[in-house]
């Protein structure tokens, strides 16, 4: 297993200079990892960044709070599309999840699918930390229904980020069909390895570089 090849590298931090960004860009550029996630302030730069290269420009839309009409977030993604991103991270409408409301929900995910078809993955955050285990099911076959290619745990803004549970639960509910990203709170190898082994294809990382540092020891 190339571990490398799992990691979407990010830094969503509000105050992330391009000088950070350029870093970042550079070290999944060395390491190739799978993206380059940041806020969509930074995409344009980012796509410059990684041209020609096998790592893809992502980034965040909806973020962090996921409250926002779906116009603005399929405007988002799709100018976030347009700058040079070939896979968006957005956040579900939480609050209509917490009521029950998943027409909403699917409703939500399907104007950003429709804003980027054919030009970029589109990755669910689910927020699990907010969610019961019934709520995480549903909003998975929202986005499923919605035809998102990945669901994802967290933002790592909230009160909690991945665990082997969530991941699992959230792999049994989509099947095999789509992927599952673990985010929030992933800072070893041994945090990555157990959340592949909980179903996790691809691991949101702010530590990508010590991950695949002790990746490099253990071989």
């Amino acid at each position: 297993m190339e571990l490398n090849r799992y990691i979407d590298h990010t830094n969503l931090k509000p105050d992330a200079t391009r000088a950070d960004i350029q870093t970042l860009c550079e070290e999944a550029k060395a390491y190739h990892f799978a993206s380059v996630c940041v806020n969509s302030v930074h995409i344009a730069q980012v796509a410059a960044a990684l041209a020609g290269t096998d790592v893809a420009p992502c980034c965040v839309v909806g973020f962090p709070l996921g409250a926002m009409e779906p116009e603005a977030k399929a405007f988002e993604a799709a100018r976030a599309c347009a700058l040079g991103a070939k896979e968006i991270d957005m956040v579900i409408d939480i609050g209509a999840a917490k009521a029950g409301d998943f027409s909403r929900v699917e409703a939500d995910i399907a104007a950003v699918t429709a804003s980027i078809a054919g030009r970029a993955l589109l990755k669910v955050i689910l927020e699990c930390c907010l969610l019961t285990d019934e709520q995480k099911r549903a909003a998975c076959l929202a986005a499923k229904h919605a035809g998102a290619d990945f669901v994802k745990t967290s933002t790592g803004f909230s009160t909690g980020g991945a665990t082997e549970h969530d991941v699992a639960l959230m792999r049994a509910a989509v099947g095999p069909e789509m992927g599952v990203k673990a985010s929030g709170g992933i800072r070893t190898r041994e945090d990555a390895l157990k959340m592949i082994a909980a179903g996790a294809n691809r691991i949101g990382a702010s530590a990508g570089i010590a991950i695949a540092a002790a990746a490099e020891e253990e071989k």
